[in-house]
């Protein structure tokens, strides 16, 4: 089969399932992006194509998602051209992320090729990270704001033929007129590879020896220390646990920038403006701040963590989660819908309020006073994400049989055995 794969940011969402298809050396695989350097895949042709024009700096916010977005559709329709015009080459489907408008102008160019498109987060003043959180209220022209972002979805159902949501509670972000158009399934995990391991040692700094399972580690991970991720709250429950459990380390990985909402004003970003919020409240040697790390250095991190840390507002699901209950991870989440959606308290992990530093600290102290207590969340949650979110056993045949159904049968990709 022909596919063609479309994400600014190669490859996205499409990281596991890209990469499945090249390896079975079925099938012939192009991937429009922006990244002016995309990774090498193996069996996979990537083609960067440049947006077509962006907002200018004076455009007035409730403008600039649209421009910016209508400049990358019309730039990847562009690129699109040359690959039908110049080469020949129409794919039998066309799959990517609606969120940055890369698909808007798609069908101009391949009318008659199915489009599979992946609808993130549809923004609201409610329900969501917007005015969530009381120490930063959402301001007068919020709601137009959100609703100017929508203006790609609401414009991209219309150029889809199916849409995927990852989770329900995202799909029900969604007004109930996309929801004929949609299925649910996650990117999936690779729980194959996302697995515990007892005999893991983790070199941290200068520390005198590798840490292993025995030392009392707490984790906390995201792309970057933010307060859409709870960054603040989990500071402020750092004094606690620390005096707590006077063995415990804590270890923070993370960039110093921010992927979701704003930005603190605090001219070393959050980070800075909450170690002078806890102060000499915290024993800063117990605290290492590991920033943005390879992926296997972080998997090292998981698996040697007594007590790992997840904290989110009402937002879309980070992979870190998933991938921390497949590796049989003891986990402290914040209590939000989203979370709820992978999280049952007390059978695969343990909920608290996210606006409640003091319960966070609490309960992270017993679970490293008392790990036999909580010994079974961890294989549950491994449990749980095995038979809800496995990449190759679970969210693999479902994106395969909703691709199958759109295109014809001779074309079918076989499912895995």
């Amino acid at each position: 089969m022909k596919l063609l794969f479309v994400h600014q940011n190669m490859p996205g969402q499409y990281r596991e399932f890209v990469q499945w298809l090249a390896d079975t050396g079925d099938h012939d695989i192009v991937f429009l992006t922006q990244r002016k350097q995309p990774p090498q895949m193996t069996g996979v042709r990537a083609v960067i194509y440049k947006s077509h024009h962006k907002a200018s700096k004076d455009a007035y916010g409730l403008v600039k998602t649209w421009e910016n977005a209508a400049g990358s559709g019309f730039g990847c329709a562009l690129a699109a051209q040359v690959l039908r015009d110049k080469e020949g080459w129409t794919p039998d489907i066309i799959i990517g992320h609606i969120g940055w408008g890369e698909l808007t102008f798609i069908k101009e160019v391949y009318p008659k090729v199915p489009v599979i498109g992946f609808f993130e987060y549809y923004y609201s003043v409610t329900g969501g990270p917007v005015g969530f959180d009381p120490e930063d209220p959402a301001n007068a022209h919020a709601s137009f704001m959100m609703q100017a972002h929508n203006t790609v979805p609401l414009v991209n159902i219309d150029r889809v033929d199916l849409a995927q949501c990852p989770t329900e509670w995202q799909k029900n972000r969604f007004p109930k007129a996309f929801h004929d158009k949609m299925y649910v399934c996650h990117d999936g995990i690779r729980t194959d590879t996302l697995l515990p391991n007892p005999d893991v040692t983790v070199q941290v700094g200068r520390l005198n020896r590798p840490l292993t399972r025995d030392d009392e580690i707490v984790t906390y991970v995201a792309r970057n220390l933010e307060t859409t991720r709870g960054f603040h709250q989990f500071m402020r429950a750092l004094p606690d646990i620390l005096e707590g459990r006077p063995e415990a380390r804590v270890m923070v990985v993370g960039g110093n920038d921010a992927s979701y909402g704003g930005k603190s004003k605090h001219p070393k970003g959050l980070r800075g403006q909450m170690e002078a919020e806890v102060g000499d409240r915290v024993d800063w040697s117990r605290l290492h701040f590991l920033g943005q790390v390879p992926y296997d250095a972080y998997q090292s991190l998981i698996q040697i963590s007594r007590c790992h840390i997840y904290l989110t507002m009402p937002f879309v699901l980070s992979w870190s989660l998933l991938e921390s209950m497949s590796m049989q991870a003891t986990i402290v989440a914040s209590d939000v819908d989203p979370v709820r959606e992978a999280i049952t308290h007390g059978e695969t992990g343990l909920l608290v309020d996210f606006f409640d530093p003091k319960a966070l600290a609490a309960q992270v102290v017993d679970v490293l006073a008392r790990p036999d207590a909580y010994a079974h969340l961890g294989p549950n949650a491994r449990a749980h994400v095995v038979k809800t979110y496995d990449f190759l056993n679970v969210c693999l045949p479902e994106h395969l049989r909703q691709i199958n159904a759109l295109v014809p049968a001779y074309k079918a990709i076989a499912l895995p055995a």
